[in-house]
Order: C-alpha cells, then sequence, then structure tokens
C-alpha cells in the first residue's frame, strides 16, 4: 500500500494498480474494504487509511499495488454519531464509493440491513473496479456540436417511454430500444442531445427523511 492521491476520486485504475480516492470531512478513520465476491460474508482484506500518510484536506486517499479491475470493494467510516448534527457515522455499515463506475449487488441484498445500525457487510452493494479506457466504442466518435448549437432534453428512460400514450411498441416499453423508437420525434422537436438519467444501477426509492448510502 501507498500514500496514493486525491485526485481524481474513485477508483482509478493505473498501470501497476489502483488509486483510491474518497472525500469526508467529519470522518475519524477510514478503512478500504476488499472483497473476492459481491456475496463475500467478510472482506478479504482490510487497509486502514492513515490520517498522517493517507489524508489530504478531507480527501482520504491510497494506492493499491496489483489490483486490477474487476476487484470488488467498498468503504467504512468511524466518526460521531450525532444526529442533531446530521452525522450518522456507523462503522459497522458497508459504504458504496459515490464515485464508483460500477456496483454489484449480492443475491442477498437487503435494503432493510442497509437502513438500519449495525453490520450489513453480507447483504450489502460494494463497487467494482472498472476501467473506462477499455470500453469499445464500436467506431462512434462524438459530433462535436457546440453548445451554442445545442438543444439538450434531460429524461428517465422508463418515465419517457412505458406508458401506453408514448406510442413506443408494448414489448419495448420502459427499455433502452424503446427509446430509439422515440429518436425520430425528438428530432422533429430540434433535440440535439439526450441526457439520461439514470443509467446505472440506483436505489430507486427517494428517502428525503432517511438519507442511505450519502
Amino acid at each position: 500500500m501507498r500514500r496514493g492521491r486525491s485526485h481524481p476520486l474513485g477508483a482509478t485504475v493505473l498501470c501497476d494498480g489502483v488509486n483510491f480516492s474518497v472525500y469526508s470531512r467529519n470522518c475519524t478513520s477510514m478503512e478500504l474494504l476488499l472483497f473476492d465476491s459481491a456475496d463475500s460474508t467478510h472482506p478479504s482484506r482490510v487497509i486502514t487509511l492513515c490520517p498522517n500518510l493517507n489524508r489530504t484536506g478531507n480527501y482520504w486517499h491510497t494506492f493499491v499495488p496489483g489490483l486490477n479491475p474487476g476487484q470488488i470493494y467498498a468503504f467504512r467510516a468511524h466518526g460521531p454519531y450525532e444526529p442533531e448534527k446530521g452525522l450518522l457515522f456507523d462503522p459497522g455499515k458497508i459504504l458504496l464509493d459515490p464515485y464508483g463506475k460500477a456496483v454489484a449487488v449480492p443475491d442477498g441484498y437487503s435494503r432493510r440491513a442497509a437502513c438500519g445500525r449495525g453490520e450489513n457487510t453480507p447483504t450489502a452493494m460494494k463497487n467494482v473496479v472498472a476501467d473506462p479506457r477499455t470500453y469499445d466504442w464500436e467506431g462512434d466518435s462524438p459530433l462535436k456540436r457546440p453548445f451554442s448549437r445545442s438543444v439538450l432534453y434531460e429524461m428517465h428512460v422508463r418515465g419517457f417511454t412505458r406508458n401506453p400514450n408514448s406510442g413506443v411498441s408494448p414489448e419495448k416499453r420502459g427499455t433502452f430500444a424503446g427509446l430509439v423508437e422515440k429518436i425520430p420525434y425528438l428530432k422533429e422537436l430540434g433535440i440535439t442531445a439526450l441526457e439520461l438519467l439514470p443509467v446505472f444501477q440506483f436505489d430507486w426509492q427517494d428517502c428525503p427523511e432517511g438519507l442511505v448510502n450519502y
């Protein structure tokens, strides 16, 4: 293990290992947990970050040699439990990397265990180290259209295509394939770019009062 860098945030694949960086202003101690699989009940390795070595400002970071894309990981943060101040640290909780590029969901995932206090390692979502440089764009390339000529439309794929009045084929409603059917309509409106949200693993239930994994 080496000191690592505070930037960029998340898990960054380098030639000889992976750099990890996460932000926490009130954390007093941070642990990086490495797992053999998403269903592992215990981490195979626990790396405790040293405040004097692995902290720059409010960024906790480390470099772990020999790790590769596909490595399962998560964090565990120690700190004060003072609900009246909005501080709800729980050292038993597995925390996702807010800048993680991929998520692994165990077969026994439990939202209830994630919401309550205490240990939830066997049933917690975990991150996966991913290297975006290896993605195959299949010959696609940016259009390089200037912002001054761009009209952006932000949408949720399901919300835009699921309803019968969307005009999408019944078997494709709520899917990316269904959204493709709407491209002529969007072009007719003058839309030049879509912003899809979200297109990654997320907790479908809004919890404005009881925040989970923030």
